[in-house]
């Protein structure tokens, strides 16, 4: 018995033996109005974000605002020998739209949004780090949502005439870009919910009109760089999508048939156009939709329909699958009569919720729970064909320890059921990105959650840095290529786990 279990032991494949393939990438990611500040600079325009910050400021939890930030507009320069020091392989960073286009329209350019981006990507690039370039990171310039914002279709015209201007200004440098960051949860916390800016209530109409700009926005600027940048640039454009993994709350029917919903109508909603073979919407939204309008007295759908052009369009626009994760919740049907449509949520019809043994971060909605990621990982490459899936962001947010104990757990254990998607499941990832390089501005959360490797002091007005264990023990990961547990940086004290 003695020998058959040593047999076992050696036979068995455990996540903390395997390692990172050799062109595995990693990084670190950050969002333009997070961290840079600078907010009215050398002719930068105003954005939502700024708008809400300073007219609503009770919505935000501190009353904080992205006036200055980490101050990267001023230090980008040096955070660069922090990312240096790191060893990423890329910086994932967005562009301001207002700093380069401060009205919104690529008929007025601000030079000095070029001089700051051009400095950066020069820096980044002559100490060896891959710029990785979001256009869109929530933060729309104001006079374009004076003229209804990402709900009038007209604003996919104006992103592609802006992503032009950064194709023409930065491309030649700028191999990776992304066109829009989670747009699942700027059109619901922008236009349905309320809950990030511009912070309007659109009952069940606002979060799909923005919804369907923002894919046609995407289409256009990706066949944009296909026809005119591409061929001289030789670079690929994505999107970066976003999803919790919905497990069902039971082996029922109907609950399964509810995480099953839930995850396309959340996140299929955005993927399916895309990297669907058919491209559209998924067939569970439009039929739920168009039922649920009718039921509600609507003459048609308040799901807009795309024309076969479009369709065309969107579907393939993308030379790699962005995927942001954080968490997972359980679902199940939502009760008959419960809620009050129109509304995103009475549509999909679910109930989704956390276990009350489940470890929460500093962040209320952020659930540590490792398993979904691989879980997550395999319905995508059962769902799309095994895409090129580039992780770009994942992470957890504390009060600000420097010995950040629980971060690393939450890094370490992610990290594992990644590899375990690689090593035993045969999915196609790429890279992997830790959100976030710096503690930063958490949206409607102001300075009161922090995700960062790096602790800013916000009291500081230099805005000191100070790298965490967390810091260190991600470099470590960037260069043994594998999750070593028993890594402790000097000067920290080692972790309970």
């Amino acid at each position: 018995m003695k020998w058959l279990l040593v047999l076992i032991y050696a036979c068995t494949s455990y996540a903390e033996d395997y390692v990172f393939p050799p062109n595995f990438q990693f990084g670190v990611a950050t969002a333009s109005y997070q961290v840079e500040g600078g907010w009215n600079a050398s002719g930068k325009g105003e954005n939502i974000w700024d708008v809400l910050t300073h007219n609503r400021p009770e919505l935000i939890y501190d009353q904080s605002n992205g006036d200055i930030a980490c101050d990267t507009y001023n230090k980008a320069i040096t955070d660069v020998q922090l990312l240096k020091s790191l060893g990423v392989d890329f910086y994932r960073f967005s562009f301001s739209w207002s700093r380069i286009l401060p009205v919104g329209t690529s008929n007025k350019i601000n030079p000095d949004g070029i001089r700051y981006y051009n400095e950066l990507i020069d820096e980044l690039l002559k100490n060896g780090i891959k710029p990785f370039a979001t256009m869109f990171h929530w933060d729309l310039p104001q006079p374009l949502q004076e003229i209804g914002g990402w709900p009038n279709p007209v604003v996919a015209d104006l992103f592609v005439d802006y992503a032009n201007v950064l194709f023409e200004h930065f491309g030649d440098r700028v191999k990776d870009w992304i066109t829009f960051n989670e747009p699942a949860v700027f059109c619901g916390g922008g236009y349905e919910d309320g809950s990030k800016a511009p912070a309007y209530k659109g009952n069940g109409f606002g979060v799909y009109l923005c919804a369907h700009t923002v894919l046609r926005a995407h289409g256009k600027a990706y066949r944009l760089y296909e026809s005119k940048y591409k061929a001289s640039q030789g670079g690929r454009v994505g999107i970066t999508l976003d999803t919790y993994w919905f497990e069902p709350s039971s082996d029922k029917p109907e609950d399964i048939e509810a995480g099953e919903i839930t995850i396309q109508m959340n996140f299929g909603w955005f993927a399916h156009p895309i990297y669907s073979k058919e491209g559209d919407y998924p067939s569970v939204m439009k039929e739920r939709i168009a039922e649920k309008s009718s039921t509600e007295g609507f003459p048609r759908s308040r799901l807009p329909e795309f024309t076969p052009e479009e369709i065309e369009e969107i579907r393939g626009s993308s030379d790699f699958f962005g995927l942001n994760h954080y968490t997972t919740n359980k679902c199940t049907p939502l009760p008959a009569g419960w809620g009050i449509p129109p509304s995103q949520w009475t549509d999909i019809g679910t109930m989704c919720y956390y276990e009350t043994n489940w470890e929460i971060g500093a962040s209320s909605w952020l659930a540590v729970v490792p398993w979904g990621f691989r879980k997550l990982l395999v319905w995508i490459k059962n769902e799309y064909n095994n895409p090129e899936v580039i992780i770009t962001e994942n992470g957890f947010s504390d009060k600000g320890e420097l010995n950040d104990c629980r971060r690393i757990n939450y890094y370490n254990t992610y990290l594992e059921e990644l590899l375990k998607a690689i090593h035993e499941d045969g999915c196609n990832i790429s890279g992997y990105t830790a959100w976030s390089f710096l503690d930063n501005f958490e949206w409607m959360r102001g300075f009161t959650e922090k995700f960062g490797v790096i602790y800013v002091d916000f009291d500081d007005p230099d805005r000191s840095r100070t790298p965490k264990m967390s810091y260190y023990v991600y470099k470590n990961i960037l260069a043994t290529k594998r999750v070593d547990w028993k890594f402790t940086p000097d000067s920290f004290n080692e972790c309970e786990f």
